[in-house]
């Protein structure tokens, strides 16, 4: 990862972090959420709809790992 993504995963890593293990499904969950509302807000329906797609084919190609 370079740049933004490296960003973001620090951002995200650091939240999880400041959290119980217990909450941190929980707090993906709507982090997933929102981020796909987000999405929706700055680059439309198709954009967001394509990486929640993306997002859950890769979840089912892990095969429930």
């Amino acid at each position: 990862m370079t740049g933004q993504a490296d960003d973001a995963a620090a951002m995200v890593a650091g939240a999880l972090s400041r959290r119980k293990p217990a909450d941190r499904p929980g707090f993906l969950r709507e982090l997933l959420a929102h981020t796909a509302a987000g999405l929706v807000v700055i680059e439309g329906d198709r954009a967001a709809g394509e990486a929640v797609y993306r997002l859950a084919d890769a979840v089912v190609a892990r095969g429930g790992r």
